[in-house]
């Protein structure tokens, strides 16, 4: 699957989708907590599929041959 997530969004995704999950399982918050999945699995994977249709990335731009 084609990697469209950058480092810092890879990051944050995984960060919130724990804090959610968390917040869910202390009672914190309601069942909407269990959203936090979607964001921990593509910060786990690195691809987004919302980003796909859009041809959005956040992954670095890499040099073209020739280019220093």
């Amino acid at each position: 699957m084609l990697q469209n997530v950058g480092s810092i969004d890879r990051i944050a995704r995984v960060l919130i989708g724990l804090a959610l999950i968390a917040a869910a399982l202390f009672g914190w918050v309601g069942g909407w907590g269990w959203i936090g999945l979607l964001p921990l699995v593509t910060g786990l994977m690195g691809s987004c599929p919302a980003y796909l249709p859009f041809g959005f990335s956040t992954c670095a731009a890499k040099g073209r041959a020739g280019e220093r």
